[in-house]
């Protein structure tokens, strides 16, 4: 049966939710057939029983699950002679704390070189939502956020450092396959490449190259048609 995944969207069927990206990169990772259910932010509320915030949340014949890790436990444990996404106890404790890393230290400082991009590309329906509500979370308006974003590009490159010393000599996180801890990081960028042309990363970066293998994975599924191409 095919699992519904909602996850987030903007214009032109923009998907921009790092964690839902982490998620639909899981369920390929599984093999598992997925339905992505284009959901607005005003249309959260609307999923399922409405108890959910947030996305991703799957349905998965009749059971409910929210949060991408705990979408992704929830995988690992229901689908256990597909492909694991951890490779093991061990690999899920790293992934644990590539997420910790990632959710404190890359994913909230990308957010404000990108901001004010991502608000131009709201779905229509959400402007009004967008408009109030990130101003109160970052304490100045989206363009504020961003100003300036040249200048601090080089701080989040070197926040990246961890990351590109592991990828210049492997092709991925824990080897020459793809897991949980890759998905983790690459959500981030995918929603980043889907909502802004503003360039991350140059090529020759080992980063670069990074990015754009997992852009490769299960026949180019995060490669949308887009003219944000870096």
């Amino acid at each position: 049966m095919t699992i519904r995944l909602y996850d987030l969207v903007g214009r032109d069927d923009r998907r921009f939710s790092s964690n839902a990206w982490k998620t639909r990169l899981a369920l390929a990772h599984k093999g598992l057939p997925t339905e992505a259910v284009p959901t607005p932010f005003t249309a959260i509320p609307r999923i399922g029983d409405g108890s959910y915030a947030t996305v991703p949340v799957i349905e998965d014949n009749g059971t409910w699950v929210g949060d991408s890790w705990v979408i992704a436990e929830y995988l690992e444990v229901s689908y256990p002679d597909a492909p694991s996404l951890f490779g093991g106890a061990t690999g899920r404790e790293y992934a644990r704390f590539v997420q910790r890393w990632a959710e404190s230290r890359i994913h909230p400082f990308m957010m404000t070189l990108i901001l004010a991009d991502i608000q131009e590309r709201i779905a229509p329906e959400d402007d009004a939502y967008f408009r109030e509500s990130r101003p109160k979370r970052f304490g100045r308006p989206a363009a504020e956020v961003q100003a300036g974003r040249e200048d601090r590009l080089p701080e989040y490159r070197i926040r990246l450092e961890p990351l590109r010393l592991v990828v210049q000599s492997q092709p991925y996180l824990c080897g020459d396959a793809p897991t949980y801890a890759d998905y983790i990081v690459m959500g981030s960028i995918i929603g980043a490449r889907n909502m802004s042309a503003f360039a991350l990363f140059e090529e020759g970066d080992p980063v670069h190259a990074w990015v754009h293998r997992c852009l490769d994975l299960y026949d180019g599924l995060a490669r949308r048609p887009t003219d944000f191409d870096w």
